[in-house]
Protein backbone atom coordinates (compact mmCIF):
# COMPACT_ATOMS: atom_id res chain seq x y z
CA UNK A 1 0.00 0.00 0.00
CA UNK A 2 2.69 2.30 0.89
CA UNK A 3 4.49 1.55 -2.52
CA UNK A 4 0.92 2.50 -4.29
CA UNK A 5 0.84 5.83 -2.23
CA UNK A 6 4.65 6.96 -2.97
CA UNK A 7 3.62 5.76 -7.00
CA UNK A 8 0.48 8.19 -6.84
CA UNK A 9 2.72 11.47 -5.13
CA UNK A 10 5.51 10.47 -7.77
CA UNK A 11 3.07 10.95 -10.22
CA UNK A 12 1.04 13.72 -8.86
CA UNK A 13 4.57 15.62 -8.13
CA UNK A 14 5.43 14.85 -11.64
CA UNK A 15 2.43 16.29 -13.19
CA UNK A 16 2.60 19.29 -11.13
CA UNK A 17 6.57 19.56 -12.55
CA UNK A 18 5.43 19.14 -16.00
CA UNK A 19 2.43 21.81 -15.93
CA UNK A 20 4.87 24.36 -14.46
CA UNK A 21 7.62 24.18 -17.38
CA UNK A 22 4.79 23.92 -19.77
CA UNK A 23 3.76 27.49 -18.14
CA UNK A 24 7.05 28.48 -18.01
CA UNK A 25 8.07 28.12 -22.06
CA UNK A 26 4.48 29.08 -22.93
CA UNK A 27 5.13 32.46 -21.49
CA UNK A 28 8.83 32.83 -23.16
CA UNK A 29 7.40 31.60 -26.15
CA UNK A 30 4.45 33.73 -26.40
CA UNK A 31 4.98 37.13 -24.97
CA UNK A 32 2.01 39.11 -23.43
CA UNK A 33 1.03 41.62 -26.59
CA UNK A 34 0.49 45.63 -25.66
CA UNK A 35 -2.52 46.94 -25.25
CA UNK A 36 -4.69 47.88 -28.29
CA UNK A 37 -7.99 49.83 -28.08
CA UNK A 38 -10.54 48.67 -31.11
CA UNK A 39 -10.88 51.76 -33.71
CA UNK A 40 -13.39 51.93 -36.46
CA UNK A 41 -11.30 52.64 -39.60
CA UNK A 42 -12.42 54.85 -41.92
CA UNK A 43 -13.10 53.42 -45.75
CA UNK A 44 -12.16 55.96 -48.30
CA UNK A 45 -9.03 57.60 -46.44
CA UNK A 46 -7.82 54.72 -44.71
CA UNK A 47 -5.27 54.25 -42.59
CA UNK A 48 -1.48 52.62 -43.03
CA UNK A 49 -2.55 49.97 -40.27
CA UNK A 50 -4.88 49.80 -37.06
CA UNK A 51 -4.24 51.51 -34.57
CA UNK A 52 -2.56 50.32 -31.78
CA UNK A 53 -0.79 47.44 -34.58
CA UNK A 54 0.93 44.54 -33.64
CA UNK A 55 3.73 42.65 -35.10
CA UNK A 56 2.85 39.93 -37.33
CA UNK A 57 -0.56 41.61 -38.90
CA UNK A 58 -1.07 41.74 -42.47
CA UNK A 59 -3.52 43.36 -44.67
CA UNK A 60 -4.43 43.05 -48.44
CA UNK A 61 -7.18 46.10 -50.03
CA UNK A 62 -8.07 46.17 -53.11
CA UNK A 63 -10.75 49.47 -54.39
CA UNK A 64 -12.11 50.57 -57.42
CA UNK A 65 -13.21 54.84 -58.02
CA UNK A 66 -16.09 55.49 -60.19
CA UNK A 67 -16.51 59.85 -60.18
CA UNK A 68 -18.25 62.20 -62.92
CA UNK A 69 -17.81 65.45 -63.91
CA UNK A 70 -19.04 68.20 -65.93
CA UNK A 71 -17.38 66.61 -68.85
CA UNK A 72 -15.50 63.35 -68.16
CA UNK A 73 -15.87 60.08 -66.06
CA UNK A 74 -12.82 58.96 -63.92
CA UNK A 75 -11.90 55.09 -62.94
CA UNK A 76 -9.59 54.77 -60.23
CA UNK A 77 -8.21 51.45 -59.02
CA UNK A 78 -5.59 50.72 -56.19
CA UNK A 79 -4.10 48.22 -54.47
CA UNK A 80 -2.28 48.14 -50.80
CA UNK A 81 -0.39 46.04 -48.86
CA UNK A 82 0.17 46.95 -45.26
CA UNK A 83 1.44 45.02 -42.60
CA UNK A 84 3.00 46.08 -38.85
CA UNK A 85 7.12 44.95 -38.45
CA UNK A 86 7.25 45.85 -34.83
CA UNK A 87 4.50 46.42 -32.51
CA UNK A 88 2.63 49.78 -33.15
CA UNK A 89 4.50 50.60 -36.22
CA UNK A 90 2.57 49.68 -39.84
CA UNK A 91 3.86 50.39 -42.80
CA UNK A 92 2.02 50.40 -46.58
CA UNK A 93 2.88 50.59 -49.99
CA UNK A 94 -0.22 51.53 -52.71
CA UNK A 95 -0.06 51.90 -56.46
CA UNK A 96 -3.25 53.76 -58.04
CA UNK A 97 -4.22 53.82 -62.50
CA UNK A 98 -6.63 56.32 -63.21
CA UNK A 99 -9.23 56.07 -66.95
CA UNK A 100 -10.71 58.53 -67.81
CA UNK A 101 -13.85 58.88 -70.88
CA UNK A 102 -14.91 62.40 -71.99
CA UNK A 103 -18.56 63.68 -73.20
CA UNK A 104 -18.76 64.51 -76.85
CA UNK A 105 -15.44 66.21 -78.41
CA UNK A 106 -14.16 67.77 -74.88
CA UNK A 107 -10.64 67.77 -75.50
CA UNK A 108 -9.45 68.73 -72.13
CA UNK A 109 -9.69 65.41 -71.04
CA UNK A 110 -7.12 63.89 -68.69
CA UNK A 111 -5.36 60.70 -70.04
CA UNK A 112 -4.82 57.51 -68.65
CA UNK A 113 -2.12 56.87 -66.51
CA UNK A 114 -0.70 55.14 -63.43
CA UNK A 115 -1.78 57.73 -60.81
CA UNK A 116 0.74 57.92 -58.12
CA UNK A 117 3.32 55.11 -55.89
CA UNK A 118 2.82 56.00 -52.48
CA UNK A 119 5.14 54.54 -49.36
CA UNK A 120 3.92 55.42 -45.87
CA UNK A 121 4.38 54.62 -42.26
CA UNK A 122 2.38 55.06 -39.12
CA UNK A 123 3.22 54.71 -35.14
CA UNK A 124 1.19 54.55 -32.23
CA UNK A 125 2.58 56.35 -29.57
CA UNK A 126 -0.51 56.56 -27.24
CA UNK A 127 -2.42 53.58 -26.58
CA UNK A 128 -5.28 54.48 -23.53
CA UNK A 129 -7.97 51.33 -23.05
CA UNK A 130 -9.15 53.62 -19.68
CA UNK A 131 -9.84 56.30 -21.82
CA UNK A 132 -10.99 54.54 -24.98
CA UNK A 133 -8.42 56.63 -27.13
CA UNK A 134 -5.39 56.20 -29.75
CA UNK A 135 -3.13 58.95 -31.04
CA UNK A 136 -0.53 58.34 -34.13
CA UNK A 137 1.69 60.25 -36.14
CA UNK A 138 2.63 59.19 -39.59
CA UNK A 139 4.31 60.05 -42.99
CA UNK A 140 3.39 59.46 -46.65
CA UNK A 141 5.71 59.93 -49.43
CA UNK A 142 3.48 60.37 -53.18
CA UNK A 143 5.23 59.97 -55.95
CA UNK A 144 2.51 61.35 -58.72
CA UNK A 145 3.51 59.91 -62.34
CA UNK A 146 2.92 61.10 -65.82
CA UNK A 147 -0.01 59.81 -68.60
CA UNK A 148 0.80 56.60 -70.35
CA UNK A 149 1.02 58.29 -73.42
CA UNK A 150 3.89 60.91 -72.19
CA UNK A 151 6.34 58.09 -70.88
CA UNK A 152 9.24 58.78 -73.67
CA UNK A 153 8.72 62.82 -73.72
CA UNK A 154 8.30 63.69 -70.00
CA UNK A 155 9.51 63.09 -66.57
CA UNK A 156 8.34 59.89 -65.77
CA UNK A 157 7.56 61.40 -62.21
CA UNK A 158 5.76 64.64 -62.45
CA UNK A 159 5.20 65.67 -58.79
CA UNK A 160 6.61 64.86 -55.25
CA UNK A 161 4.01 65.16 -52.05
CA UNK A 162 5.20 64.90 -48.52
CA UNK A 163 2.57 64.35 -46.26
CA UNK A 164 3.17 64.35 -42.54
CA UNK A 165 0.21 63.71 -40.53
CA UNK A 166 -1.60 63.05 -37.36
CA UNK A 167 -4.56 60.42 -35.99
CA UNK A 168 -6.68 61.26 -33.25
CA UNK A 169 -9.54 58.06 -32.26
CA UNK A 170 -11.46 57.63 -29.50
CA UNK A 171 -14.15 55.46 -29.10
CA UNK A 172 -17.26 56.84 -28.00
CA UNK A 173 -19.47 54.38 -25.43
CA UNK A 174 -19.44 50.91 -26.86
CA UNK A 175 -20.73 51.23 -30.68
CA UNK A 176 -19.68 54.66 -31.80
CA UNK A 177 -16.62 55.87 -32.82
CA UNK A 178 -15.04 58.90 -33.94
CA UNK A 179 -11.33 59.77 -35.89
CA UNK A 180 -9.62 62.43 -37.20
CA UNK A 181 -6.88 62.51 -39.71
CA UNK A 182 -5.35 65.69 -41.05
CA UNK A 183 -2.46 67.09 -41.92
CA UNK A 184 -0.29 69.48 -44.25
CA UNK A 185 0.61 68.47 -47.76
CA UNK A 186 3.98 69.98 -49.42
CA UNK A 187 3.23 69.24 -53.12
CA UNK A 188 6.77 69.99 -55.71
CA UNK A 189 6.30 69.85 -59.56
CA UNK A 190 9.52 68.36 -60.94
CA UNK A 191 11.57 70.22 -63.00
CA UNK A 192 10.20 73.44 -62.02
CA UNK A 193 10.73 75.47 -58.40
CA UNK A 194 6.96 75.25 -58.10
CA UNK A 195 6.08 74.26 -54.39
CA UNK A 196 2.52 74.71 -52.86
CA UNK A 197 1.24 73.65 -49.46
CA UNK A 198 -2.36 72.37 -49.11
CA UNK A 199 -4.28 71.04 -46.01
CA UNK A 200 -6.27 68.28 -45.23
CA UNK A 201 -8.79 67.01 -42.76
CA UNK A 202 -10.66 64.55 -42.66
CA UNK A 203 -13.24 63.05 -39.96
CA UNK A 204 -15.24 60.30 -39.54
CA UNK A 205 -17.99 58.81 -37.62
CA UNK A 206 -19.08 55.25 -37.25
CA UNK A 207 -21.70 53.11 -35.76
CA UNK A 208 -20.86 49.57 -35.11
CA UNK A 209 -23.52 46.91 -35.38
CA UNK A 210 -23.81 45.24 -32.20
CA UNK A 211 -22.34 41.59 -32.06
CA UNK A 212 -21.45 41.94 -35.55
CA UNK A 213 -18.27 43.52 -36.97
CA UNK A 214 -20.57 45.32 -39.48
CA UNK A 215 -20.84 49.15 -39.25
CA UNK A 216 -21.80 52.05 -40.59
CA UNK A 217 -20.44 55.18 -41.12
CA UNK A 218 -19.91 58.97 -42.79
CA UNK A 219 -16.49 60.71 -43.66
CA UNK A 220 -16.23 64.21 -44.39
CA UNK A 221 -13.27 64.57 -46.54
CA UNK A 222 -11.72 68.24 -46.78
CA UNK A 223 -8.85 69.73 -48.72
CA UNK A 224 -7.87 73.56 -48.87
CA UNK A 225 -6.55 73.35 -52.18
CA UNK A 226 -4.58 76.72 -53.33
CA UNK A 227 -6.33 78.47 -50.77
CA UNK A 228 -9.85 77.11 -51.33
CA UNK A 229 -12.21 74.46 -49.27
CA UNK A 230 -12.99 71.59 -51.11
CA UNK A 231 -15.26 69.29 -48.91
CA UNK A 232 -16.53 66.05 -49.94
CA UNK A 233 -19.49 63.61 -47.49
CA UNK A 234 -19.39 60.73 -47.86
CA UNK A 235 -21.64 57.81 -46.24
CA UNK A 236 -20.47 54.21 -45.89
CA UNK A 237 -20.50 50.71 -44.75
CA UNK A 238 -18.73 47.43 -44.23
CA UNK A 239 -19.75 44.48 -44.37
CA UNK A 240 -17.78 41.70 -42.85
CA UNK A 241 -18.05 38.62 -45.03
CA UNK A 242 -16.01 35.99 -42.56
CA UNK A 243 -13.25 36.82 -40.28
CA UNK A 244 -10.66 37.80 -42.61
CA UNK A 245 -12.56 39.18 -45.72
CA UNK A 246 -14.62 42.39 -46.00
CA UNK A 247 -16.59 44.18 -48.25
CA UNK A 248 -16.66 48.43 -47.96
CA UNK A 249 -19.42 50.45 -50.00
CA UNK A 250 -18.39 54.35 -50.41
CA UNK A 251 -20.92 57.23 -52.09
CA UNK A 252 -19.60 60.75 -52.51
CA UNK A 253 -21.47 63.59 -52.19
CA UNK A 254 -19.56 67.01 -52.71
CA UNK A 255 -20.53 69.92 -50.02
CA UNK A 256 -18.31 72.67 -52.26
CA UNK A 257 -18.37 73.76 -55.74
CA UNK A 258 -16.85 71.53 -57.61
CA UNK A 259 -16.24 70.14 -60.99
CA UNK A 260 -16.73 66.36 -59.24
CA UNK A 261 -20.30 65.49 -59.27
CA UNK A 262 -21.70 61.56 -57.18
CA UNK A 263 -18.71 59.21 -57.07
CA UNK A 264 -18.88 55.58 -55.74
CA UNK A 265 -15.87 53.63 -54.25
CA UNK A 266 -15.46 49.87 -53.24
CA UNK A 267 -13.05 48.17 -51.04
CA UNK A 268 -12.21 44.38 -50.68
CA UNK A 269 -10.31 43.72 -47.28
CA UNK A 270 -8.60 40.78 -46.70
CA UNK A 271 -6.57 40.04 -43.45
CA UNK A 272 -3.08 37.89 -44.06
Amino acid sequence: MMKVAYIKYGMLLVGLLFLSLNGIAQTETEPELPVKVHHIEPLFIDLVRDLGARKGEKELNLGADFANTSTFSQFDVLAEYEFAPIHRLGLEFEVGFSFFDGYGDNKNIPKNKMEALKLSAQYSFYVSPKHKTTLALGYAQIFELTDFSSYDSSLFVKEIVYSPFFIAAKGLGQQLHALIFTGPLFKHELGTDVTHVDWQLNTSFHYEIPNTSHFLGIEFNKEWIHGELEMTMRPQAKLQINEDLALGIVTGFPITKSEEKFSSFFRVIYEL
